[in-house]
Order: structure tokens, then C-alpha cells, then sequence
């Protein structure tokens, strides 16, 4: 048999590197994790008793593609306590992780050969899976004056017949006020292109509270998830938004690709989502985490670093250091035991000279992981 086209995707470096650090494990070594964006506390315990106590009664079959309804009733609180908007949990749509929606959002929102706009640098695989679904991802260089974001200016001249915005942004975790955010939004609607926001990192924010395309229009798709505030990674849960018009058009395809969502995590997930002490918990970590490698990275050698507003990364310039950042974070990670992202991951132009640093991990984690990079730069 050939392989196709479609298929014929770029492999997520993150993820190569995460098997490097677990051969390396393997091997008898430590290493400190500050490749991938996963948070180390795990779900949180309401989740986990939640789910216990229903797998005495409930065998955790199928349920409607849509998700439960009672977990789609409490996202769309959610939204009415964070964002103070009034949302219909008719328009929630709960996913297999975010991953499966992206999958229905593009599938249901644009045809074969449609172009979708992304910044770079961006989530990889933004570009892979629409590659996959025969759509044209269309990559516009995004500048270190604006945080790594889009701005209207940046679209001109470009054809496109969606644009998909992060903020928090990976690898950056820059973000866009809702001044930047409507200014995009307005940009695409008046083409008649549709408007995706990725907003999986919302409630892990330093400075402002993170603004949901949500609070500019309806007209738009947001896509959330599980993953990043509420400690669920492993759990493969997350939701989309969507106008009215295109719930039935994603119910269809839900049915026919995924059947449903995992209902054990949907079940953990409606409790995380009143685990409000032990996550805010959480973000104190990061925030300690995110001051100290602010104040060590550059002392390191690390000096030109994007400001991180959410999310728990620092995407840091190290051109002057390597014009090859996978060489340069597998050196890391052999001779530091620290596994660290090569910025090629995320701007296939500009990546050769960029690394990704994730602070998810524990406080000690990441104290012990600078100590390293301090020494293996000294002896660089």
C-alpha cells in the first residue's frame, strides 16, 4: 500500500524530544522536564473522587456525542463567571481533547484546499493537522514588537478564509487584549473569514485576566480544554464554542468520527471544575516558577526572552548562541540532563535559533533544572 499525501506530516519535535528523555531515564539518569507543557500536579483530588465514586454505579459507556449535558451546562457558566457572557450550553461542544477540536472546527468550518492564517511562531500542529485535512495552512511572521501576535497590518495582502489566534500563546505566552483581539476579529469578519481562538491556556495568567473571543461576538469558534488550567493533560477532554449554525454540521461529524468524548473524563472534568482552591494552588507554582527563571534565565545566558503574560513557557532568542536549536537542545539535554524545546517546533524559519523553556514542573524541578543550565553554559 502507498502512503498518502495528507499524511505526509512533520513530526512534533516536542514529542522527540520527550522520547529522548525517557530513553535517558531508562538509562538510570535524571532529567529535569522543560520541554513539555504538562502540568506535574496531575487532576485534581475532586476530580479523581468524583470519578471513583461513579465507577461503583455507572458502567461509563457511550454518551451523546455533544458530551454530558450537565458538563456542557457548567462550561457555559463558566463563561457567564470568568468572561460575563450569557452562553447557551446548546452552543458547547465537548472534544476529545482540544486535538479533536481542531479536527472538527477545521473539518466543519472549511473546504479542501481553503487557507487557514496562523502566526509564527505557533503551535505546530496548527500546520500539521490542517495539512492533514488537504487545507492550506497559510504561516505569517509574527513580530517580537507585537509578542510574537498577529496585528491587522500583518494580514494585508494575504488570502485566507480563517484565521487562528492563541492567547496565551505557545510557545510565548504573550497575549492579546481585547482592543488587539476585537481588531482581528473585525479584520476577519469583514473578508468573511472565520475567526478561531485557541484559548486553552486561559486562567494561567500573570499581569491581566485573559480575554475569550467570546466577549467581542458571537460569530466566532473558540476552542478550549482540560489540559493546561485544570491539570487534566493524560485525560483527553476539551470543548468548542460555536454559533448556532454550526452545532448540528460538528454533532454530525462528532458522531461519525469520535462517537463521543472519554466519558470517564468527562466525568473527572465536571468536578475539576469546581476545584477552585487546589488549581489556584497551581497557578501560585507558576507564578513562583515563572519569576525565577524571569530572574535566572538571563543571568544564564538566556537575555532575549519574549514577555511571558500566561501560559507557563519562555520562548527565549538564542541566536547569538546557535544557529541550530535541535543540536543545541539535544547538547542540553546529554550534557545538562535537560530537556528543553528546540524553537523549530513552532517557526520553521526563525526556530533555528530559538529554544522553548516549560515551568509547569515542580518549584524544585525548576530550581534544580537552572542550576544546571547554569553549569552547563559556564562550561559551554
Amino acid at each position: 500500500m502507498r502512503n498518502s499525501s495528507r499524511g505526509a506530516v512533520d513530526p512534533f519535535i516536542v514529542m522527540d524530544v520527550m522520547e529522548a528523555a525517557r530513553q535517558a531515564e531508562a538509562s538510570g539518569r535524571h532529567i529535569i522536564h522543560m520541554e513539555v507543557g504538562q502540568p506535574s500536579a496531575g487532576a485534581p483530588k475532586e476530580a479523581l473522587d468524583a470519578l471513583a465514586s461513579r465507577m461503583k454505579t455507572d458502567p461509563l459507556g457511550y454518551t451523546v456525542a455533544l458530551g454530558l449535558p450537565e458538563l456542557r451546562a457548567r462550561i457555559a457558566r463558566y463563561y457567564g463567571e470568568r468572561h460575563g457572557v450569557d452562553l447557551d450550553p446548546a452552543r458547547v461542544v465537548v472534544t476529545p481533547g482540544s486535538s479533536g477540536g481542531f479536527v472538527l472546527a477545521f473539518t466543519a468550518l472549511f473546504d479542501s484546499g481553503q487557507r487557514v492564517a496562523l502566526g509564527r511562531p505557533g503551535y505546530p500542529s496548527y500546520r500539521q493537522i490542517l495539512k492533514a485535512l488537504d487545507l492550506l495552512p497559510t504561516e505569517i511572521e509574527a513580530s517580537a514588537a507585537n509578542g510574537y501576535q498577529l496585528v491587522p497590518s500583518d494580514l494585508e495582502g494575504v488570502s485566507f478564509d480563517g484565521l487562528l489566534m492563541a492567547s496565551p500563546a505557545n510557545p510565548t505566552g504573550t497575549m492579546l487584549g481585547r482592543e488587539a483581539l476585537g481588531a482581528l476579529i473585525g479584520c476577519c469578519q469583514s473578508r468573511g473569514a472565520a475567526f478561531l481562538s485557541d484559548e486553552i491556556y486561559h486562567g494561567i495568567e500573570h499581569a491581566a485576566p485573559s480575554v475569550s473571543a467570546l466577549e467581542v461576538s458571537d460569530d466566532v469558534c473558540v476552542i478550549n480544554s482540560f489540559s493546561k488550567y485544570f491539570c487534566m493533560t493524560g485525560w483527553r477532554v476539551g470543548w468548542l464554542v460555536v454559533p448556532d449554525a454550526q452545532v448540528r454540521q460538528i454533532e454530525r461529524l462528532a458522531q461519525n468520527l469520535f462517537i463521543c468524548p472519554p466519558h470517564a473524563a468527562q466525568v473527572a472534568a465536571l468536578a475539576a471544575m469546581d476545584a477552585t482552591e487546589s488549581l489556584e494552588a497551581n497557578l501560585a507554582v507558576y507564578a513562583k516558577n515563572r519569576d525565577m527563571m524571569l530572574a535566572e534565565l538571563p543571568k544564564i545566558g538566556f537575555d532575549r526572552i519574549a514577555p511571558p503574560d500566561g501560559a507557563f513557557y519562555i520562548y527565549a532568542d538564542v541566536s547569538a548562541l546557535t544557529q541550530d536549536s535541535r543540536a543545541f537542545a539535544a547538547e542540553i539535554l546529554e550534557k545538562a540532563g535537560v530537556a528543553v524545546t528546540p524553537g523549530l517546533d513552532f517557526d520553521p524559519v526563525r526556530g533555528h535559533g530559538t529554544l522553548r523553556f516549560s515551568y509547569a514542573r515542580g518549584t524544585a524541578d525548576i530550581a534544580e533544572g537552572l542550576d544546571r543550565l547554569r553549569r552547563f553554559m559556564a562550561q559551554r
